[in-house]
């Protein structure tokens, strides 16, 4: 298996990375409709965005304002569901290690309010947890809204970001990728360092539910 297929099989969007530079006004369109959905990846097509931004292929705002006006309105999405389905949540007695995260979450968006909404997006599956969890605990839209706006514009300046400083490194768009790539999996590698950390701590108070 080569590295283009090894990609692809990983990221299901990484086919469209190639031609994202062909495709004019739609390659922005592409990068709104993979980053919409919480839980489908398209990491590489985010990196190929701020690389071809960096060589003057596409434009750095608008991919910015592609990447994360889409992230936001798929969390304002997930947040009014979580919402109208909230008495249902409420009623009901969540069960195994998603029923305890969501019941994990929806305490501490109560809890902390929005420093939480701003810092779950950062965990695995925060994006989606998140949301939904802020929904059926009620909070408020309006500052849900400003809690999950200032974590996609951190989240898709890191994304874009690495692709864009591997093109501003190297012309050439295999290297390009490559280093973009690598520093995405560098700052991951460290996030899930300090996650696990600050969760071992959290659990020393009986605050987070122990993993499966």
């Amino acid at each position: 298996m080569d590295f283009s297929s090894l990609l692809s099989w990983v990221d299901i969007t990484a086919g469209l990375a190639p031609r994202l530079g062909e495709m004019a006004c739609w390659a922005y369109a592409i990068l709104a409709i993979t980053t919409l959905p919480p839980l489908l990846p398209n990491n590489l097509l985010l990196i190929t965005g701020g690389m071809l931004a960096a060589r003057g292929e596409m434009s750095l705002v608008l991919v910015l304002l592609s990447v994360a006006g889409s992230a936001l309105l798929g969390d304002l999405l997930l947040h009014r569901f979580g919402w109208s389905a909230g008495g249902r949540f409420r009623r009901s007695e969540p069960t195994g290690r998603r029923g305890e995260m969501f019941v994990w979450a929806s305490d501490r968006i109560r809890r902390q309010g929005l420093p939480f909404v701003i810092g779950v997006r950062f965990l695995p599956s925060g994006r989606l947890l998140g949301p939904l969890a802020a929904g059926a605990a009620g909070y408020p839209v309006r500052r849900f809204v400003i809690g999950a706006a200032i974590a996609e514009t951190v989240w898709t300046a890191y994304s874009v970001g690495v692709g864009y400083f591997g093109g501003a490194l190297s012309d050439n768009p295999v290297h390009a990728l490559a280093i973009g790539l690598s520093l995405s999996l560098g700052v991951a590698a460290v996030a899930t360092a300090v996650q696990r950390r600050g969760t071992a701590r959290m659990r020393a108070g009986a605050d987070v539910p122990k993993e499966a």
